[in-house]
């Protein structure tokens, strides 16, 4: 099983007290945050510079989807999870297969899904 300690992360997360708390949850799982973006151009510009190992994506940025930068990262190689109110069935198409956190979630599923998407890619 891959470890996570010193993996470096971008966390998109439009809501400060929730993006706070996934901050936390990834450093209890050891990652580092290296990069963070709160809206849907700081969020692109972040999947083309970050030099991270994964990201953990908000599917709705203020009424924008992430999915520009998430195509990035996909162009870059970078695995990434992304977390959603609405689950998969929100998702395109393209980004279906991709692991998806149901919001509220635990640590544990964080973790898990992190896990799926460092493992596929």
């Amino acid at each position: 099983m891959r470890r996570l300690a010193g993996l470096k992360a971008l966390l998109v997360e439009d809501e400060a007290a929730v993006a706070l708390l996934l901050e936390d949850m990834l450093l209890d799982l050891g990652c580092e945050v290296i990069a963070s973006a709160a809206n849907l151009a700081g969020a692109c510009r972040c999947a083309a510079e970050a030099a991270c190992d994964f990201a953990l994506l908000d599917v709705n940025l203020a009424g924008q989807q992430v999915f520009p930068a998430a195509e990035i990262l996909e162009q870059r190689g970078i695995p990434f999870v992304f977390s959603t109110g609405y689950g998969a069935a929100g998702l395109p198409d393209a980004f279906r297969n991709r692991p998806t956190l149901t919001k509220p979630f635990i640590i544990e599923e964080l973790e898990q899904k992190i896990r799926t998407a460092l493992d596929a890619g």
